[in-house]
C-alpha cells in the first residue's frame, strides 16, 4: 500500500519553460551569443543549472571552463532576483496534492533545481505544510539520478521504497525512481516524449496529472 508520493518540479509540477527559457537567454546574450529557441530548452534542462548552462555553451560551440564559470554563477543569480518569473502551476497538479494529503499521503518533493527556487515555487503554490519535505540541488546529496536525496527523503517520511511513488517528466527523473527502486510515474504533460520515458522504463505513463489520482486508487483499493 503506497503512503507517500514525492514528485519532480520542473516539468511536473510546474510549468517552468518559460522561466528557464527567459534567464537562458538572458545570459546568452549578456555573453554575446545567440538566444536558444524555447523548445531546446526542455532538453537541456533536469540535471542541475550547471549542466544546464554547459549544455547551452555547448549548443553554440562555445563551451571553454572560463566562460562557463562566469556564465553559471551570473545565470544563477539572475534566475534567483525573480525565480517565479513566467512560472505557472500544471492544470491539475492541485487536486492530484489535495486527494493524496487528504489520503493522509506524506508528500515530497525533489529536484535539481536549485534549492531556493524549489522553496519559491512550492511556496508561491501550496499552503505552508502541504509538503513534509522538500529537496533541491544544494541540499548536499549528489543529483539525480543518484537515488541518495530520494532514499534519504524516504528514512525521514519512515516509509519503504514499495510504500512510495515518484512521478516525474524526464529519463533522469524515471532512473531516478528505479534507482531507489521506488514506482516511477512519467508525467507526459512535461518537458520529454512517451518514448523517452517508456524507453527509461518508467512504470506507468500518465497523460495528465488527475491520472494520478486513478493510478493510486486502484494501486490501494481506494
Amino acid at each position: 500500500m503506497y503512503k507517500a508520493a514525492v514528485f519532480d518540479v520542473d516539468g511536473t509540477i510546474a510549468d517552468t519553460i518559460d522561466t528557464i527559457c527567459y534567464y537562458g537567454n538572458r545570459s546568452m546574450k549578456k555573453f554575446g551569443l545567440p538566444e536558444i529557441e524555447r523548445e531546446r530548452y526542455k532538453y537541456l534542462v533536469g540535471r542541475g543549472y550547471e549542466n544546464l548552462v554547459k549544455g547551452m555553451l555547448c549548443e553554440k560551440n562555445a563551451y571553454s571552463d572560463a566562460l562557463f564559470n562566469e556564465m553559471k554563477e551570473f545565470y544563477h543569480d539572475d534566475y534567483e532576483t525573480d525565480s517565479m518569473y513566467l512560472t505557472k502551476l500544471y492544470d491539475g497538479i492541485s487536486d492530484v496534492v489535495k486527494f493524496l494529503k487528504n489520503s493522509g499521503f506524506k508528500l515530497g518533493v525533489l529536484s535539481n533545481k536549485p534549492t531556493g527556487a524549489v522553496h519559491d515555487v512550492i511556496g508561491a503554490f501550496f499552503k505552508e505544510g502541504t509538503f513534509d519535505i522538500l529537496c533541491g540541488g544544494g541540499d548536499g546529496f549528489p543529483l539525480k539520478p543518484d537515488p541518495s536525496a530520494l532514499l534519504d527523503m524516504l528514512k525521514k517520511l519512515d516509509v519503504s521504497p514499495d510504500e512510495c511513488i515518484y512521478a516525474g517528466d524526464t529519463k533522469v527523473d524515471v532512473e531516478t525512481g528505479k534507482n531507489a527502486k521506488i514506482f516511477t510515474i512519467g508525467a507526459l504533460w512535461g518537458f520529454r516524449t512517451r518514448e523517452e520515458l517508456e524507453n527509461a522504463g518508467a512504470d506507468v505513463i500518465a497523460s495528465e496529472p488527475r491520472e494520478i489520482i486513478e493510478i493510486v486508487k486502484n494501486k490501494n483499493n481506494f
